[in-house]
Parts: C-alpha cells; structure tokens; sequence
C-alpha cells in the first residue's frame, strides 16, 4: 500500500510535548505535517496539583526534534481549558501555516479521588481540560474547516469512559461526554466535509506505575509504549481514511471498534412496573445490534404500532 503522506498540511496537537501527543506530532511531521505543537506546560500529577512544572516547556523540545529532522513546526503554550486559550492555539495555526487541516483533540490533566471526596477545584480541573478542552480548540477550528469543506478532528477519549476503575468517577464522566460529543459533531460535520472520530488509547505515560493488575516492569512500558497508538491517529487524520463517528481502542499495537449497543427488548404498550420485573431476563439480556443515530435498531421497536406512521 502507498505510505500515507501529509504534505502540505496542517495539523493541530494539544498536548503535544510529552506522552502520546509527542508522538503523534513525531509521526505526522515525518510524513510531511506541519504541525502546532500546542502543551501548557504544567506539572503531571495524577492524584492532585502539587507536581512542578518543567523548566522548560515541552512543546519547544518537541519542535526542536522535528526541525532537526528536517520538519516543519512551531509551538504554542496556550492552555485548552478556555475558549479564549483554544482560540490562541488555532491562531498560530493560521498565522504560522495559513489553515488548519487536523486537530488531535489530546490535551488533559488527570485527577484520581474517591468519589465522595472528590475536591470541587479538581472536577474543575479535569472537566474544563478533558471535556471543554476538546470544545474550546475544535469550535474555532470547525469555523477554518466548515468554510473550505474539508478536515479532520479526532478526539481522545480513555477506557474509563466506557469500563471506568477505582476513583476515576471524574475523569470517567468527562471521557464519557467526549465519545458522546464525538458522535455528534461528526453527525453535524457530514454536510461540510469534516470528519471526527474518536479513540481510547491504552498506553503507558506514567512510568513506573501498573496496568490494572500487571506491575510496572520495563517489558511493561514497552508492550504499551504510546509510538504505538501514533499510526490509528495517522489513519484517522488522512482525507482518505472515510470513517467518521466512530470510537476505536488502540494499544499495544491492537485496534478495535468500540460500539453502544441494544438487545432486542421487551414491548409492552401498556407497560406497568410488574411486567417489567416479569421480563427481567430479556431486558438485560446481552446487546445484540449496535446503536446510533436516527436509523437506530430502537426505532421500530419503540415506534411499531404508532398511529402516525
């Protein structure tokens, strides 16, 4: 198969200069990107906001490496958790480069805490980073993309959007809102050319810490290192990649489609708390067809019989 290039366009990374963002900006640089290498540059602490911020941002030493490669890049410490920041970062895009093509929606600050105790400032946190953020820098993009017909937005959603684990409540409801706000923008985007997906990656970007049950080991870092959720990202960018709306868990050099899904129910018009309880079985039977929008498989079964049709 042909290598798939991106000569000539421009792409937008939040979160770009550590992690998975890194190597999405590596990737698409070499295959011809020009590419905002947007980070803010804080501390990575997963529990609280106690950790130091680096010396130097990030995102500079990201568009050094891509320079010297012989790429082209420039960089923007703006943060996402505000419209007039998301605003700032598609501002270089096109004072730099001219247009925006792609957005890598990757940017987001993590905060774990049981639930009841969960600080007011860090739900703050992790929702103005993980959810708004994605707003807040794909609004004025969509305005670039929508005006010339085309573009492509790929978002960064997390298992916990959809399985959750001990004290992610938070950052499992924000994760969970962009697989949602997903599906809805590229419903809207159909009609303009703009494409947007998105993924779960599971990668390892706190090193020294576990998998669920599997400890930190070296071995451990590599089978889940991030370079290897960069080439799904690279698939989703590229005009001829023609998915759209839907959600794929990468890691560990493995892809899956990540589907909501129904069973086939149980009908009653006439419905009363007891025939429910009597059909038990049958509702949370496993799901059996997938869902989405208005050709859902829900729609004959809760229309059938309707007067007006």
């Amino acid at each position: 198969m042909q290598e798939l290039r991106f000569d000539g366009s421009v792409v937008v990374i939040t979160g770009a200069g550590r992690g998975l963002g890194r190597e999405y900006a590596l990737l698409l640089a070499a295959r011809g990107a020009k590419v905002v290498v947007n980070d803010f540059g804080v501390g990575i602490s997963d529990t609280d906001d106690t950790a130091s911020a680096p010396v130097a941002n990030p995102a500079d030493e990201v568009v050094a490496e891509i320079i010297a490669a012989g790429g082209e890049a420039v960089a923007n410490h703006d943060t996402v958790a505000t419209a007039e920041g998301g605003a700032g970062i598609i501002a270089t895009a096109l004072d730099a480069f001219g247009t925006v093509d792609i957005v890598i929606n990757n940017a987001g600050q993590v905060r774990m805490q049981p639930f009841a105790d969960f600080p007011d400032e860090h739900v703050a946190t992790v929702i103005s980073t993980q959810l708004l953020g994605t707003l807040n820098v794909s609004r004025p993009a969509w305005r670039v993309m929508a005006a010339k017909g085309s573009g492509r937005i790929i978002n960064v959603s997390s298992g916990a959007g959809y399985g959750g684990f001990p004290n992610s409540t938070v950052y499992s409801m924000a994760k969970a809102g962009v697989i949602g706000l997903t599906i809805a923008m590229a419903g809207e985007g159909e009609a303009c050319g703009i494409a947007v997906n998105v993924i779960a990656p599971y990668a390892k970007t706190r090193l020294g810490t576990g998998f669920g049950p599997i400890p930190w080991s070296d071995e451990l870092a590599e089978w889940l290192h991030p370079r290897k959720v960069a080439p799904v990202v690279a698939w989703l960018s590229h005009p001829s990649c023609e998915v759209s709306g839907e959600c794929f868990a990468v890691g560990a050099g493995h892809v899956a489609r990540v589907d909501f899904a129904v069973n086939d129910g149980f009908t009653d018009r006439d419905m009363t708390p007891e025939s429910v309880a009597a059909h038990a079985a049958e509702i949370t039977a496993p799901p059996t067809k997938p869902v989405g929008g208005a050709g859902s498989p829900l729609m004959p079964s809760l229309m059938s019989g309707y007067p007006g049709l």
